[in-house]
């Protein structure tokens, strides 16, 4: 079936860090969007050069439950279409796009805790899920493995800190590739930090969201360990978000 084309305003533009920032898009027509936690939405946007527009698809960073609004996460690339346009957007701005789209999405399975391994703007499906996991009060661990680079690229770690404070079931780590003077947590890639925290795998649902040598690191990292669903999304480098 085809994807339903969204009409909606810009309702916030926030800056996280020098390249980093957020969206909340408030639904105009329809009013309300239904989606599973993971999934994402697609805009077409000019491209310098091109016959016609490109698409390109961005994850929704916000839980499913709000259903007037959704929240998009991006960093800026330069040169590339879909972020120069988004990053083109105002408060009070309209824009189209289309979805939701997508087969990264949280799965329920009672039995299995989840682990989300992400580097970059790879976080922004894990924060939908995230959020959706602690509004369904899910008894089982919820962990969260995050590599960026250095301090100026630190995001979400006040969100992230609250739920562990709050759900004794929920951890997070971020690492640092690059730290300057100062850092206190975990160096260097995020691949050495799952070999580190991730015990048997048997009772794990793995998710990965970034780029492909994380992806296929981890995987084999896990794969290593036994035998888990593990679900993953792409997120290239050259300003398309997500792939599935």
């Amino acid at each position: 079936m085809p994807l339903q084309t969204y009409t909606a305003e810009v309702a916030r533009v926030r800056d996280l860090t020098h390249d980093v920032r957020e969206i909340d898009l408030r639904l105009i027509e329809p009013a309300t969007i239904a989606f599973k936690p993971g999934q994402f939405v697609s805009f077409e946007v000019p491209k310098p050069g091109a016959p016609r527009p490109v698409t390109r698809p961005y994850s929704i960073a916000s839980a499913p439950s709000r259903q007037d609004q959704i929240t998009l996460l991006l960093n800026l690339v330069p040169g590339g279409p879909g972020s120069t346009y988004l990053f083109s957007l105002k408060e009070g701005d309209r824009t189209t796009f289309k979805g939701p789209a997508g087969t990264f999405y949280l799965r329920p399975q009672p039995e299995r805790d989840i682990v989300m391994v992400a580097t970059g703007t790879g976080i922004a499906p894990f924060r939908s899920m995230w959020r959706a996991w602690d509004e369904s009060a899910d008894p089982n661990a919820c962990h969260v493995l995050w590599g960026l680079r250095s301090q100026r690229d630190l995001y979400y770690q006040d969100e992230l800190a609250e739920l562990a404070a709050r759900r004794p079931n929920f951890r997070f780590q971020i690492t640092l590739s690059r730290p300057e003077a100062g850092w206190t947590g975990p160096v260097g890639r995020v691949t050495p930090l799952v070999v580190t925290e991730l015990g048997p795998v048997n009772r794990l649902a793995a998710y990965l969201c970034g780029n492909s040598g994380m992806i296929q690191d981890v995987t084999a990292v896990i794969n290593q360990r036994g035998l888990c669903p593990i679900y993953r999304e792409k997120y290239y480098d050259d300003d398309a978000h997500a792939t599935t």
